[in-house]
């Protein structure tokens, strides 16, 4: 009579390569989205009043306009598309990346380490930045 033993293998560590990339394209739409309205207000000379009105709009900013042969329109909408989910993509990719931080503390380098938690704390605070009043024109003019 044969006996089966099953072999249990080691789980795979995460892949720490695609996840600092998730977070950098999260955090990074943000961060662009904020510099393209930044750079936008102060090249046109006028404040955030009067960066919603539509005179401004964000579509304007794409080189060779917005037209779907156009590399830059699937630039912006790309970093559009990143840019409006990170508000839920955000806090669920931090949470994952605690989960791994915790699960795989004992493995993981001092150095993977210390980037995870500092690209999760960045994704954290990028996102409750999101929900500051001060940000409530920058939406506006983002979404118009």
């Amino acid at each position: 009579m044969s006996s089966s033993v099953a072999h249990v293998a080691d789980s795979r560590p995460p892949r720490l390569g695609r996840l600092l990339a998730a977070h950098v394209a999260v955090s990074g739409a943000f961060v662009t989205t904020v510099a393209l309205y930044l750079g936008r207000m102060v090249t046109a000379g006028v404040g955030p009043a009067e960066m919603v009105t539509g005179a401004y709009d964000p579509k304007d900013l794409v080189p060779f306009g917005m037209s779907g042969a156009n590399p830059f329109a699937w630039l912006y909408l790309a970093v559009s598309l990143l840019y409006l989910s990170g508000v839920v993509l955000g806090p669920a990719l931090a949470l994952y990346t605690a989960a791994v931080l915790m699960r795989e503390r004992d493995r993981l380098p001092r150095r993977a380490r210390i980037l995870l938690l500092t690209a999760t704390v960045a994704t954290l605070a990028l996102t409750v930045l999101r929900f500051t009043p001060i940000l409530d024109d920058l939406h506006q003019w983002w979404l118009d």
